[in-house]
């Protein structure tokens, strides 16, 4: 017990944090990308994969009773996540001070040479987080995004109809070029974050830079790209009611 709160308190702890965690949100985003796919195979498709997932574990688990199990551990990812990176800095920035003025001139210059990959990884995960909040009041519960007559419809009259939901949410251009933005913050915290992983998981050196730097690109393009297709393929009308 007492090795793992040394773990936990330690920067090698927290960077393990950021990086399992980071590697559960990524593989749930991978997933997700791929359940929003049918929606090109039409209403009937995408209505029973949305409804599917609040079935998974039956007849074991009741209803919703699974997922709300994946939405606990994705939440706890999300804080755990945040939570890490924030105490990361902190304590970067605590040792530099408390070390004087050549540490904090050495922190600086560091802060500096990985400017844009910080810039990008602490302003871009504010977006997200924000993105996160409102995709969930957007798509999960109805409360935004839908603009005069486009009526969330969800379990409406006892009927599941999650594709409509989709399309009409996408049909409000401010809320399709939101998603698209917010996809653009996230592509580029996935290549420095995926990236950083393999760093603090000890598998980055320079014979396989290379490789790995080839990995964090394809899985962040394919998460990305396929998603900012979908709002562009409603507003187009190669989806649509």
């Amino acid at each position: 017990m007492t090795g793992v709160l040394t773990l936990y308190r330690s920067s090698i702890g927290k960077k393990v944090i950021m990086a399992v965690t980071g590697i559960v949100l990524v593989s749930f985003l991978v997933i997700h990308m791929y359940g929003n796919t049918k929606m090109f195979y039409g209403a009937e498709a995408f209505n029973a994969y949305a409804a599917g997932l609040r079935e998974l574990g039956h007849p074991v688990l009741g209803h919703e009773h699974l997922l709300w199990v994946m939405r606990v551990v994705l939440l706890g990812s999300v804080v755990g996540h945040i939570w890490s990176a924030m105490a990361l800095t902190g304590q970067s920035q605590k040792s530099a001070y408390a070390n004087g003025v050549g540490s904090m001139k050495r922190y600086a210059q560091k802060q500096r040479r990985t400017g844009y990959a910080a810039y990008t990884m602490r302003y871009g995960g504010i977006v997200i987080f924000l993105f996160i909040v409102y995709h969930l009041l957007h798509f999960t519960f109805g409360m935004v995004g839908y603009g005069p007559g486009r009526e969330y419809i969800a379990e409406k009259h006892g009927e599941f109809n999650a594709y409509s939901n989709v399309v009409l949410g996408f049909q409000v251009w401010p809320v399709s070029f939101f998603y698209i933005l917010a996809m653009g913050f996230l592509g580029f915290h996935l290549f420095h974050g995926i990236w950083s992983a393999f760093q603090t998981l000890g598998l980055n050196n320079e014979k396989y830079t290379g490789m790995w730097r080839g990995v964090a690109i394809v899985v962040t393009a394919i998460i990305i790209l396929p998603n900012m297709f979908f709002p562009i393929a409603v507003m187009t009308g190669i989806v649509g009611l």
